[in-house]
């Protein structure tokens, strides 16, 4: 009988046994993947009894804080299976890599959910066949039932009992305890993470500015600082290609190449040109520092939201620890062609698929963006909400705002007098989880490096 006519009779069984063992091998290999699993599979998504009851086993260790190894699986297995061993060992010893472990849950899940649609309708087939003696209406509020329940597959239930909610908040904050890991993603720069505490996984950071204000290179800072605690990067640049982004990463480490002076080893300008001996000595050495960092690097002008995710799920498939996304900016990302909207709607959209996307990956997203001309026009010039540009979606949809602001860009001459130069006004004007406030830096524009103003610490 063909796999189309088994389905027609019901007895066609949805189920992908290879996928279970993959999820299984990577779990106990890898337990520290424990955290993408257990809201998406519940041990019945499982077909093979043998497999269930192994995830079902993971699942409890999990749920009660502890660590997930071979021989706690293997202590509790073989009190109800003679050949634990055998079965574990079978499932760990083929190798299984980890990117392989994402794809699995969603076969094992589509799997289920084809199930549990398959079974409501043979219920409602025996049902309707069956129960004469039930009204139409009662058959119908029955199927509605059951349809309803079957539909609702696919992890973790969307209601949430506060025990539940709380226990995740306790085992967090015994992690921030013992230090294994903070609330957020520190950037390094200590007036910003104070402020922050980190930016959160799933939330949308808008990073706003004039033109030449320095955001691209802010951002370019972070995520140096990111990688450097071998914390992946994504960064999709829409309008400076990979070597025009590669050569600012340089040039802002060369900063820190100092003679006993205090002069710096190698100028910015001879960084384009012909360098002496030494100084491309000292280059190479960045280089060589650069090289092992794990920044990922999208340049791609005209590019869509639907590629951002498609592309930003590709990498985050290949490096599951990814930490932070970064897309230089808002204005650049390519509108859908077939639209009716205006553009204040069409961004307003834009930036909710980013934040949605935010969400999905797991993980804080810079989303870079200009401001409007208004600020100019203005006495005071520093920004405000209202200089967001094209869309007050923008600010619905942020979890943090953040714009820069610097005196020299205004009054350049004001500033030499005051010996503010380069100086950056951070200004955090939205934080959904934190207070409001502002940060200070200093920009040295040569090198595209932003450092602490010394003389506050």
């Amino acid at each position: 009988m063909s796999i189309a006519a088994e389905r027609r009779s019901g007895r066609y069984v949805a189920a992908d046994v290879e996928a279970e063992r993959r999820v299984l091998g990577i779990l106990i290999k890898h337990p520290e993947t424990a955290d993408t699993v257990m809201d998406r599979l519940r041990p019945e998504y499982f077909t093979d009894a043998t497999y269930r009851r192994i995830y079902q086993i993971i699942s409890q260790i999990y749920s009660q804080g502890g660590r997930i190894t071979y021989t706690q699986i293997y202590t509790r297995l073989r009190k109800e299976m003679p050949s634990a061993e055998q079965v574990l060992i079978g499932i760990t010893e083929s190798f299984v890599s980890q990117v392989e472990l994402i794809p699995s849950v969603n076969v094992i899940a589509d799997k289920y959910g084809r199930r549990a649609i398959l079974e409501a309708a043979q219920a409602i087939q025996e049902m309707v066949c069956v129960e004469d003696e039930m009204s139409l209406e009662s058959c119908q509020a029955k199927a509605q039932e059951l349809i309803f329940a079957a539909t609702q597959t696919g992890g973790e239930s969307d209601v949430k009992d506060l025990m539940e909610v709380l226990n995740k908040c306790y085992l967090r904050l015994l992690e921030r305890q013992e230090g294994k890991k903070p609330y957020g993603l520190a950037v390094r720069f200590p007036e910003i993470d104070m402020l922050t505490t980190g930016f959160k996984n799933k939330d949308l950071i808008i990073l706003a500015a004039r033109p030449s204000m320095g955001k691209t290179a802010l951002a370019l800072n972070f995520a140096v600082n990111v990688a450097k605690r071998n914390i992946p990067v994504l960064i999709f640049s829409l309008e400076m290609d990979d070597v025009q982004i590669g050569d600012r990463v340089v040039l802002s480490e060369l900063y820190d190449l100092r003679n006993k002076d205090d002069s710096i080893a190698v100028p910015s300008a001879n960084y384009s040109m012909r360098l002496t001996e030494e100084q491309f000595e000292k280059v190479q050495g960045v280089y060589n520092r650069l090289f092992p960092l794990p920044i990922y690097i999208i340049d791609k002008r005209g590019i869509t939201v639907g590629e951002i995710r498609s592309k930003a799920r590709k990498v985050k498939a290949e490096h599951p620890d990814l930490g932070l996304v970064i897309i230089d900016y808002l204005q650049l990302i390519k509108p859908p062609t077939s639209t009716n909207k205006n553009w204040a709607l069409v961004v307003g959209d834009i930036v909710r698929e980013i934040r949605d996307l935010a969400g999905e990956l797991d993980v804080p997203v810079i989303l870079l963006s200009q401001l409007n001309r208004g600020v100019e026009q203005r006495e005071n010039k520093k920004p405000m909400m209202s200089d967001l540009r094209d869309s007050g979606n923008i600010e619905e949809f942020a979890d943090v705002v953040m714009f820069l602001y610097r005196d020299d860009y205004y009054y350049p001459d004001k500033a030499r007098e005051n010996g503010t130069e380069g100086h950056v006004e951070i200004i955090f004007a939205k934080q959904r989880k934190g207070p409001t406030g502002s940060a200070n830096l200093k920009f040295i524009r040569d090198y595209t490096r932003f450092v602490e103003v010394t003389d506050r610490y």
